[in-house]
């Protein structure tokens, strides 16, 4: 689950990904208006942390952009104006949640998993095969009701590929899941995700297999 975060403090950024990356999101961090557009228009999110105040101008036009297109991705504020003025200000504007900085991560964590439960805001968000259940707003696998312990890459591959099970899914729509905008991707990087995943999966009798395509991607199904 990927979640673009528009925040131009650098310090404040970096921490915010290490801490978003612990709990199971890939996040693509932004620093400007001009770069959140750029970056809504190439690629989808699940959800926004929009800052307010950035260097090229105000947080609120990247949510005037979006949802003046019909776009109903979850915006979460995440800013320093934190008066009952301001908050009203951005419910109006069309936020689906606003946090007041100075803020707990685990506070931040537990909003963004709420508002990816809400109805309409993911297609399925718990995804089913086999013995396998996905949490996706909660970031958490079971098998069998176990709750099993995934690496949050390689959780990220088997929700794209469980989102579209019995299809085969190519392998830059993976790497478009597990890396950011402007992150550098190995040519075997995937491949070796699948790897430990399938390994993990298989030791877990987790009723499921994962198959290469050559040339093309990868396939999940329940096994046979």
């Amino acid at each position: 689950m990927r979640l673009l975060l528009v925040e131009d403090n650098e310090t404040l950024a970096a921490l915010l990904q290490k801490g978003l990356a612990a709990a199971g999101f890939s996040t693509d961090s932004v620093k400007t208006v001009a770069e959140a557009l750029e970056g809504l228009a190439a690629k989808r999110f699940s959800a926004i942390i929009l800052d307010l105040g950035l260097p090229d101008g105000d947080g609120y036009e990247v949510l005037h952009s979006l949802r003046s297109k019909g776009d109903s991705t979850p915006v979460l504020i995440l800013t320093a104006r934190g008066a009952v003025d301001d908050k009203v200000k951005g419910f109006q504007r069309g936020a689906d949640d606003y946090l007041g900085k100075p803020f707990a991560l685990e506070e931040l964590v537990a909003r963004l998993q709420a508002l990816l439960r809400r109805p309409g805001v993911l297609l399925g968000a718990a995804l089913k095969l086999g013995r396998v259940t996905f949490d996706t707003a909660a970031r958490e696998i079971t098998i069998d009701g176990k709750l099993e312990l995934v690496p949050p890459r390689e959780a990220a591959v088997l929700e794209v590929l469980l989102r579209r099970s019995g299809r085969v899914v190519p392998k830059q729509v993976i790497e478009d899941q597990l890396y950011g905008l402007s992150e550098e991707v190995s040519s075997n990087a995937v491949e070796v995700y699948v790897h430990r995943l399938r390994k993990q999966l298989s030791e877990a009798d987790a009723g499921v297999e994962i198959h290469t395509i050559r040339g093309v991607g990868y396939l999940i199904r329940e096994a046979a």
